[in-house]
């Protein structure tokens, strides 16, 4: 009994409380804003995603008490679990109404989305590639560099396939982020970058749809309310604008009851935030997300070695890429490409995953505490 309230008080002790702090004060500002959102529709948006926070929290706390060296030594399991969810879409993947890509699977009447569980997957496993051939001095070897480019690729393919491109376009900020911290080799970004200059007129006319095309010239266009691709962000903006300094209000909001803009319960939430909440609701989301984003960029710098400051950066990355995304689209400075606001967006199955990511930057930190590690050295 007393060695268990020894773990308890040691986990207490080492453990992030700053970053916990936070992720519980946004989930909270999630479910309050989803509890409003909702009033406009009949489904229960806040019971998922509540059944989904309290799992998400019960993972993350496990995985945080777990040694990351075991997540290490567990990549092939991340790789195989990944390529499986990945391949059970192409199987058994359905569309969920709003949207045009095959990437849920319908599961005893609940909708998931395994490409979110996949982001956490990569993660590992780019960072335990990216461990292997910085152990190796391989990181500035051609061969080894390719190869790691196919291991970036190959997800973004799959993901694409199933026209889910903004999952695909998230996948590829991670692996250009990851590989960037890692210390890969300028020219080869340079090279990258001029070899999708010179696709891009090929993908324009062949591989983008009318719609994708659309939605990117529709952004020359911004104050065109009537244009069909256009309406959503237009919508958006009037919403957030309409919402001034304070806010309409907590459920007091017309224009979410009414559900005016298309998808507000899940890529475009910020508006909700901003008609019902204003201009200081805003500010407070952002706030935390720089906190916390700033936050796991600290334990990467922090980690005890190069796999625990890799998986680090992949939260980071993947975080920070999704809201960048994500407000862009809300705000008209981005095409609108389906990337949701993370842990705000209604989502059972991203907020899961960003739960279990949370995990592991908190095992980061918690085996990586110096005070606690001489302490554990003097036993």
């Amino acid at each position: 009994m007393n060695s268990v309230l020894q773990k308890v008080s040691d986990y207490y002790k080492y453990t992030d409380k700053f970053l916990w702090l936070l992720i519980i004060i946004i989930n909270i500002y999630s479910l309050v804003i989803i509890s409003s959102m909702q009033r406009a529709g009949d489904y229960n948006y806040l019971r998922t995603q509540a059944i989904a926070l309290a799992l998400g929290a019960v993972g993350s706390v496990v995985i945080s008490c777990l040694d990351y060296k075991y997540i290490k030594k567990l990549w092939w399991l991340a790789a195989v679990g990944g390529i499986g969810l990945i391949a059970l879409v192409f199987v058994f993947g359905t569309k969920v109404e709003g949207t045009d890509d095959t990437a849920w699977i319908n599961v005893n009447g609940y909708s998931l989305q395994p490409s979110e569980l996949v982001k956490m997957c990569f993660i590992v496993t780019m960072s335990f590639h990216l461990c292997y051939l910085s152990q190796n001095n391989k990181l500035r070897s051609f061969p080894h560099v390719l190869l790691l480019g196919l291991h970036g690729v190959f997800p973004v393919l799959l993901i694409h396939m199933q026209g889910d491109d903004g999952s695909a376009l998230i996948f590829a900020l991670i692996f250009i982020i990851m590989t960037f911290a890692a210390g890969i080799q300028f020219r080869y970004y340079t090279a990258a970058f001029f070899a999708v200059l010179l696709a891009a007129p090929f993908v324009w006319t062949s591989i983008l749809n009318d719609d994708q095309r659309n939605r990117f010239l529709v952004l020359f266009n911004k104050d065109s309310g009537d244009a069909m691709y256009g309406w959503q962000q237009y919508q958006a903006k009037l919403s957030i604008s309409s919402g001034g300094y304070l806010g309409e209000g907590l459920y007091k909001g017309q224009r979410v009851e009414m559900a005016i803009v298309p998808e507000q319960e899940n890529d475009f939430i910020f508006t909700v935030i901003g008609e019902e909440l204003g201009f200081i609701g805003c500010c407070i989301v952002l706030l935390l997300f720089i906190l916390m984003l700033f936050r796991i960029f600290y334990k990467s710098a922090a980690a005890r070695d190069e796999f625990g400051q890799y998986l680090c950066i992949g939260v980071f990355a993947m975080l920070f890429s999704q809201i960048s995304i994500n407000l862009g689209m809300v705000l008209g400075f981005l095409p609108v490409v389906g990337v949701t606001l993370p842990f705000f967006s209604a989502g059972g199955t991203s907020l899961l995953a960003l739960m279990l990511c949370v995990g592991m930057v908190q095992s980061v930190n918690y085996y990586s505490d110096d005070e606690r590690l001489i302490v554990k050295s003097h036993k």
